[in-house]
């Protein structure tokens, strides 16, 4: 009882006690029983937290394996019949083929991000974009996207789903469609006065932004930062003297890596992603910064 208890204590603890490597020494038997306690209690979120030789107790935990090129298929069906009635009829290959390895992704990067960005989380309810379009004010009326998205964003931050979230904060933004998958992030057209906060941390110190710009991982990795509603003229009150007048003229901070259809279906999706993310972590950390949103050494 006593090594079932110390145990459940590891488990649900305080996380800075955890060891390095591996658990107290257990039988295979009662290691199997407390972790299938941990993940009735926490989840499957939850346990692909912990170290290998826990992990490894759990032999049912589904790990990301790639999107299948049903995934693939099943969106340039959707592109071509983007109707109510052909969706519900094809609801199981959406949910099997596009879905569910999806939450497997966000499980197995949340898990990653826990090392290296512990503010920045996913979560398979959260994290997800919905399929379905708001097409209330739009022209278009097709009721469904034709790409699958999730998003991977500060802890601090509420909002409903994660379309709230975009609005509020930097975060990592993965996309899977077929010849338009990407992943990046940052802060897409923010509303304006999370675009005054951002500009008045250029201002403070344009040459915060410009190193994080000029570091070699994210020139590699992204080359510059998408220009995409870029002003023509700079903000009002700015010349072109003015320290950080050039950065000063975006309206969004993002940055994207293309990839392959073929890179979606390889379990070393998981491993692209996290080197787009390490390179991309020191904009995400000043934007947020500039946001009021702090940095974490753990979860």
């Amino acid at each position: 009882m006593r090594k079932v208890c110390s145990l459940s204590v590891w488990l649900s603890g305080d996380r800075r006690t955890w060891p390095a490597a591996r658990p107290p020494p257990l039988s295979a038997a009662i290691l199997a029983e407390c972790v299938d306690a941990a993940r009735e209690a926490f989840g499957d979120h939850y346990i692909r937290r912990m170290p290998r030789a826990v992990r490894a107790a759990a032999p049912n935990l589904d790990d990301f394996a790639g999107f299948p090129a049903e995934a693939l298929r099943f969106l340039r069906a959707l592109a071509r019949h983007n109707a109510r009635e052909w969706f519900e009829t094809e609801r199981g290959r959406y949910e099997s083929a596009v879905l569910a390895p999806m939450r497997a992704l966000v499980e197995e990067t949340d898990a990653r991000l826990a090392t290296f960005a512990p503010e920045l989380v996913g979560s398979p309810k959260r994290s997800i974009f919905r399929i379905h379009r708001d097409i209330r004010f739009s022209n278009d009326k097709t009721p469904y996207k034709t790409h699958a998205a999730c998003l991977f964003y500060h802890r601090d931050v509420g909002g409903a789903g994660a379309a709230g979230r975009t609005m509020q904060a930097a975060g990592f933004y993965f996309q899977i469609q077929p010849r338009n998958s990407f992943i990046g992030g940052g802060v897409w057209m923010p509303p304006a006065q999370t675009l005054k906060l951002l500009r008045a941390s250029i201002l403070d110190d344009p040459d915060a932004l410009a190193r994080i710009l000029q570091a070699p991982s994210f020139r590699r990795v992204f080359g510059t930062l998408d220009a995409e509603g870029m002003l023509v003229r700079y903000p009002r009150g700015i010349t072109a003297e003015t320290p950080g007048a050039e950065l000063l003229r975006y309206r969004s901070f993002t940055a994207w890596r293309p990839l392959d259809d073929a890179d979606l279906a390889s379990p070393a999706l998981a491993d692209r992603l996290e080197e787009a993310m390490r390179a991309l972590l020191p904009l995400i950390r000043w934007a947020n910064a500039a946001l009021g949103l702090k940095p974490a050494d753990r979860r």
